[in-house]
């Protein structure tokens, strides 16, 4: 399966416009704006709910006629200071105007009109996993805030030397409670930004068994499949989840071979 590693486009204006057509998926989109202060980006929503994440950078950003002010404290991504986020429905029309040099990630899905354009607040820092497998997580839309009709958006923070996505988890099969079809991107991040990082999307029958290097501003498709990534010594790690399905919710199965890693450290 061809085309699961997009670079960006350039180095300013929208880099990435991944949408459910181009990705040969169902739910999905993902696009990325890089705006110099006093430039905007705006869109439709269309059919489809948007989540804007403010990676880096400050906006001004507004949802129809609802203007949300001035949003943003981080300049870098990497101060692990938790984003600002707006949430849009579908059927609107969003705006931002940048206040400063930013980034902005802009996360979509088909939406039903069930959720109000809103700031989303209340974003922590969360310690997942042990060892070379710890990192850290900002769940900007899981499954526990009932915010979003399909969406699912986190963050994740992965230290020099260490794995993420990890034990390797799939869930691309829409048979819950046990899994849910999730499609995903990975909009990934290095500090330094000269680094590199691996990712590895593949299936247990090997029909799909892809690794990539990625570098900083590129993206992952993850269409199916377990996808662990980690990060060299001396290069941290940052990546953006954009996850979609037919059920707002994260039902994954560990791996066979490496679950034991799961088991283990769920006990020490």
């Amino acid at each position: 399966m061809a085309g699961l590693l997009r670079k960006p486009s350039g180095t300013q204006g929208k880099v990435h416009d991944i949408t459910a057509e181009n990705a040969n998926w169902g739910y999905v989109g993902f696009g990325l704006y890089h705006l110099k202060a006093g430039e905007s980006a705006q869109e439709a929503s269309g059919d489809r709910e948007v989540i804007l994440v403010l990676v880096e950078g400050k906006a001004t950003v507004s949802v129809n006629d609802q203007d949300f002010g001035e949003l943003g404290k981080r300049m870098s991504v990497f101060e692990r200071i938790p984003p600002a986020c707006v949430y849009a429905p579908n059927h609107a029309n969003w705006k931002a105007v940048a206040t400063t040099d930013c980034t902005l990630a802009v996360c979509t899905a088909p939406g039903k009109g069930n959720y109000p354009a809103r700031v989303i607040k209340d974003i922590d820092l969360v310690e997942r996993g042990k060892g070379a497998n710890t990192r850290y997580i900002h769940p900007i839309a899981m499954e526990e805030k009932d915010i979003a009709d399909s969406l699912l958006v986190t963050e994740v923070f992965t230290p020099q030397g260490n794995w993420s996505s990890y034990p390797p988890h799939r869930h691309d099969e829409d048979n819950y409670p046990n899994m849910t079809y999730l499609e995903e991107t990975y909009y990934h991040r290095l500090n330094p930004s000269q680094g590199f990082g691996f990712q590895r999307v593949f299936t247990e029958d090997g029909e799909l068994d892809e690794t990539m290097a990625v570098s900083d501003g590129d993206v992952v498709l993850v269409p199916k499949g377990h996808h662990p990534c980690g990060s060299p010594y001396g290069y941290e790690m940052y990546y953006l989840n954009v996850m979609a399905g037919p059920m707002r919710k994260w039902r994954f199965q560990n791996h066979p071979d490496h679950d034991w890693i799961f088991q283990r450290d769920s006990k020490s």
